[in-house]
């Protein structure tokens, strides 16, 4: 009975791992979709201060961010410093973008140890589930369930040995 249990047990977690797996590809594409979304609208926001940095300072925005910072006028401060953050705003996403021209398994990699929290909870919260049957979405989901089907049979296996291990400890004290 036990055994008949273990392989449902086992299917059953296959099944959920593989649905799971084949939604990390679909998750990777909507992060990257993300970015570029965010950086299209930063683009956007910067393209007035882009052109008068063309007209005044060479094309250069730092330079027009000191320009700003150096007005004796508080406003024109706070307005170089939101200049500055749509600037580092903008190389962020351009860095985080680059960073998923890559394979998926480096791509899963970059999201989860760099990817931009803010668009990680953002592409979270709006996450559209759906089954993709392409090649990566049917590798990742196999992966999942190799994965989890390993960890299910050792820790299964320990749980054996720890439970014969402790019926031979009784069985000496017996």
């Amino acid at each position: 009975m036990m055994e008949i249990l273990h392989r449902y047990l086992l299917i059953v977690l296959a099944c959920i791992a593989i649905l799971a797996g084949i939604q990390v590809p679909n998750l990777v594409d909507q992060y990257e979709k993300r970015i570029d979304a965010h950086l299209r609208e930063v683009i956007a926001d910067l393209h007035p201060y882009q052109v008068v940095a063309d007209k005044y300072t060479n094309g250069s925005l730092q330079q027009l961010i000191a320009l700003h910072r150096q007005s004796a006028q508080k406003p024109f401060q706070e307005e170089g410093n939101a200049i500055d953050n749509m600037v580092k705003r903008k190389q962020r996403f351009e860095a985080d973008l680059a960073a998923m021209q890559a394979s998926l398994p480096v791509q899963i990699y970059h999201i989860a140890l760099h990817g931009d929290r803010e668009l990680i909870l953002e592409t979270l919260q709006q996450y559209t589930y759906s089954v993709p049957l392409t090649q990566d979405a049917l590798l990742a989901g196999a992966a999942a369930v190799a994965i989890l089907l390993a960890l299910t049979e050792l820790l299964l296996a320990l749980a054996r040995a720890v439970s014969g291990w402790v019926i031979g400890l009784r069985n000496r004290h017996a």
